[in-house]
């Protein structure tokens, strides 16, 4: 079997390596020249664990392919993958541009029967229009070729997308004939071998499930957070309340860890997206509004309490930040809290010396030489006025708090993660402030 996808950043370099891993001849087109001779040379241009090895593998393989140009990839191609960006517009909907561009170029090029897939989070109805731009190239083409289009939204978490796409909870796939099923089926079979459902549904539906899924996880953790707020302010203790609302099956206990608000390429476009599709349609999404709001105002919660720690003065106070990322196991800064804190301080006249493992490169090229990158996570810690933790990387969690200690200025530290134990905190002699609990009472 022979497919395209298209798109090489991180849901079409992941889906088009894992299809290849399972036999699948794959060739991956994108119209970056660089990033395709660095990908045929094995140089991955986003982390992602096991990704590199796996393409490395492939490419040796000859499962693995890289183009720049879609209609050579076309003969005897089954199913293309449309996996481009659809990054926000001025007003939050999806620009469907590349998405459009690229369907464009496939009826320009394609000469036989083809089963397009929209890979790409889109709106509902986009295949609609995939379909019909399509249409308009083969009739200027006066070409009568048969073809399906179809939607198969991804469902991949950063930092563990290659066990998501391997073994996947649901594979959801929105179609219109019994070809299109009957080909999907012989695509995802080495993937439902044990037992991993597909779900087949009519493309709108399809289309809106994966926005409704990212909706709704979006959606508890801005409550989780408010709560955690409320929490600080009553004296509860909010990882207490986490474990008794989750032990509830009917809400369970995933994303439900307060902390600074979420980023990252998804939920805060997705969510955007889906209120914007609702405006058009005369429709207003009260709750998700609720869950941006609160979201916005979580991303600067630990500034204001480092600021309320030192009084209002922050001036030439040198902030050690833990984590650049937007969550663990990635090097994604799109929408990441970092960027609001690194804002906020160096506005307020502080120094940032900060250590992420593997998002230090990608937020130089965005902040430029704001703030100081450092070697390692203690090399971040001498002289600083305070500890501002923000991404949970596996090595923050057990630190050597007599060297943190010895080497800080003063012992205080502002955890944004809740990776710390508080009174085990206070009994080694830190000051500390997390999410959700005030750490002014006495705790058990």
């Amino acid at each position: 079997m022979k497919i395209t996808v298209i798109g090489t950043g991180y849901v079409g370099l992941v889906t088009g390596t894992c299809f290849a891993e399972v036999g699948i001849n794959v060739t991956c087109v994108d119209v970056d020249k660089q990033k395709i001779n660095n990908l045929k040379n094995g140089i991955v241009p986003i982390y992602e664990p096991g990704l590199k090895d796996m393409v490395c593998r492939n490419i040796e393989k000859g499962r693995l392919l890289f183009s720049t140009d879609i209609a050579s990839t076309l003969h005897d191609c089954e199913v293309v993958f449309i996996a481009v960006g659809t990054p926000p517009d001025e007003d939050g909907s999806a620009d469907l541009k590349y998405v459009l561009d690229v369907s464009r170029d496939i009826g320009r090029s394609m000469n036989d029967y083809l089963l397009i897939v929209t890979k790409s989070t889109v709106p509902v109805g986009t295949a609609k229009k995939v379909k019909e731009t399509i249409q308009i190239e083969l009739d200027n083409r006066k070409a009568d070729i048969l073809f399906d289009v179809a939607s198969n939204p991804e469902f991949l978490k950063e930092g563990a997308a290659i066990d998501d796409f391997l073994k996947p909870d649901r594979i959801v796939i929105g179609l219109e004939s019994e070809k299109a099923e009957k080909i999907m089926r012989k695509l995802y079979k080495p993937f439902t071998l044990n037992g991993h459902p597909l779900i087949f549904m009519d493309i709108p539906s399809a289309e809106m499930t994966k926005y409704a899924a990212n909706a709704m996880l979006a959606t508890r953790i801005s409550f989780m957070n408010d709560i955690a707020n409320l929490c600080e302010i009553v004296g509860a203790n909010v990882n207490m309340v986490r474990k008794g609302i989750g032990s509830d099956p009917r809400i369970g206990p995933k994303f439900l860890y307060p902390g600074i608000g979420y980023g990252g390429s998804c939920f805060p476009k997705d969510v955007k997206a889906l209120i914007k599709t609702a405006e058009e349609c005369d429709y207003n999404m009260k709750v998700l509004k609720a869950v941006e709001d609160v979201n916005k105002n979580q991303k600067e919660i630990l500034f204001n309490k480092v600021h309320e720690f030192f009084k209002g003065d922050l001036r030439n106070k040198t902030i050690a930040m833990w984590g650049l990322s937007f969550k663990p196991q990635t090097d994604d800064m799109r929408d990441a809290p970092s960027l609001i804190l690194i804002n906020r301080f160096v506005n307020a006249g502080c120094k940032i010396k900060a250590y992420d493992p593997v998002a230090m490169e990608e937020t130089k090229r965005i902040t430029g030489n704001k703030i100081k990158y450092m070697k390692d996570q203690y090399d971040a810690l001498i002289d600083a006025d305070c500890l501002v933790m923000v991404t949970e990387w596996k090595e923050f969690r057990i630190p050597n708090m007599k060297v943190m200690k010895k080497l800080m200025k003063r012992p205080a530290i502002f955890d944004g993660r809740n990776i710390y134990d508080v009174q085990e905190m206070k009994n080694a002699g830190f000051d500390y402030f997390c999410i959700g609990i005030n750490t002014t009472i006495n705790t058990l």
